[in-house]
């Protein structure tokens, strides 16, 4: 990940506050000038085009979520401790921010995003599943663990769409709960 100055990190913050809210096309470059209190044309100082702030964006969204998630689950952890420290990082996302995960907004709009911004939203969900088909046993009882891992981050994402929608965070957790129970008995 690139190192950003301190405006470059505020044009950041302040496009995924909207962006996990409203998604990318409700976003414009303006509003995001106002919020950081700069000209429009600082913005495109950094990020050229919409296109490449929202790049960017994925990009920093993702490297931070696996710093934290490393953080937490270093190789000698336990599986079934990797599993729930990588389901927490999502509520503690849903929780701190009240919104559900930046890429789960974007993939939603997959279709109307630029080609880059797309690419980057699924790189985001082909390295979740990556990382959860290694952590999975081999001989998982729902079948192979490429395949369960995309289960789980697909529940994962519906989970935080509802609790967000009904404003209740058990929806969450029950979801959660669920989809662990194979692997934490």
């Amino acid at each position: 990940m690139v190192t950003l100055n301190a405006t470059a990190n505020l044009i950041l913050d302040a496009a995924e506050i909207r962006m996990r809210q409203s998604g990318f096309n409700a976003v414009s470059i303006r509003d995001l000038a106002d919020h950081v209190s700069v000209k429009s044309a600082s913005v495109h100082y950094y990020f050229p085009t919409k296109e490449d702030l929202g790049v960017a964006l994925v990009e920093r969204y993702h490297a931070r979520f696996f710093e934290q998630l490393q953080a937490s689950t270093s190789d000698g952890v336990p599986a079934p401790q990797r599993l729930r420290a990588f389901t927490e990082s999502y509520r503690r996302s849903l929780v701190t921010a009240d919104a559900i995960c930046l890429c789960a907004m974007l993939g939603a709009e997959g279709p109307g995003l630029p080609a880059s911004v797309a690419a980057a939203v699924r790189g985001f969900f082909a390295a979740n599943i990556e990382w959860l088909a290694k952590v999975l046993p081999a001989n998982s009882e729902g079948g192979e663990p490429q395949q369960e891992a995309a289960v789980i981050v697909a529940g994962l994402h519906g989970a935080m769409i509802l609790a967000t929608s009904l404003g209740d965070i058990a929806v969450f957790d029950a979801t959660v709960a669920r989809l662990l129970r194979p692997y934490l008995a």
